[in-house]
């Protein structure tokens, strides 16, 4: 479905960003694993490797807060394949007190979070989008959350040292709004940009959470990291050519 489209995976190293990458290759795309940790990345890249028969990997190392990384990038790609055909927005940077709850998150912490990662997807977007409109086309996937769509839960978090950020609700749920505004901006461009809101996806959470989780969902409750690989597709791939400016919704009925 995917067939030597060169598909951009920021924080492609990551949890939700090796099985993504994962999937573009198995789907026999040309799949650019970009991260801040080069070493993490290259070694995911040759893990993947064993799949080169249907599909192309490599990595590349990218600073999605720096604009010369980002062009660097671009750059490199533009030469090498002569196209860029998809973007998914993945990566998650955020500082070391980055996770306090409310009435502990300083004024810093909370703007220096929404401009690592929030600005991230803004400077990374902005110059991919560039590109896209001299190239002629383009797509752009942005991986948001069910907490962009709905308030949190915080039911499900007692009794647990787990929160849910105030950062992490701000930063997707705005996200799900550029998105938008991005598609809309470049109407006519031959340009997409949409956006994919997950559900909770397993990740070790203690049992008593996992529970209280499940019972907001109408069958399986947190995902596993995979439950997520047939929407991706779905947008990166020419099926999904009329959809723009979308907010798709991956959770299980968890935003019902």
């Amino acid at each position: 479905m995917l067939s030597n489209k060169v598909v951009v995976i920021t924080g492609g190293a990551g949890l939700l960003g090796q099985e993504f990458s994962k999937t573009v290759l198995m789907n026999k795309g040309i799949t650019i694993i970009t991260d801040i940790n080069e070493e993490f990345g290259l070694k995911v890249a040759t893990q993947l490797k064993k799949f080169t028969s249907l599909g192309k990997v490599e990595f590349q190392i990218l600073n999605i807060n720096k604009k010369d990384s980002i062009l660097n990038l671009i750059n490199y790609l533009n030469e090498k394949y002569g196209k860029i055909d998809a973007l998914v927005n993945n990566a998650y940077p955020r500082n070391k007190n980055y996770g306090r709850k409310f009435e502990d998150v300083t004024y810093d912490d909370f703007c220096e979070n929404i401009n690592l990662n929030l600005g991230g997807y803004f400077l990374t977007s902005q110059q991919f989008l560039n590109y896209f409109s001299r190239q002629g086309f383009g797509n752009i996937v942005n991986i948001s959350s069910i907490y962009g769509v709905v308030a949190p839960r915080f039911e499900i978090y007692e009794n647990t040292k787990m929160t849910m950020p105030v950062e992490y609700a701000v930063i997707k749920s705005a996200l799900i709004h550029m998105s938008k505004y991005m598609a809309k901006y470049y109407r006519g461009k031959n340009i997409r940009v949409n956006s994919i809101s997950l559900g909770g996806v397993s990740d070790n959470q203690p049992e008593s959470f996992l529970q209280l989780y499940k019972n907001y969902c109408l069958n399986k409750g947190m995902l596993d990291k995979s439950d997520i690989n047939g929407t991706l597709t779905y947008l990166l791939s020419d099926l999904s050519q009329t959809v723009n400016g979308q907010n798709l919704v991956v959770d299980d009925g968890f935003t019902l």
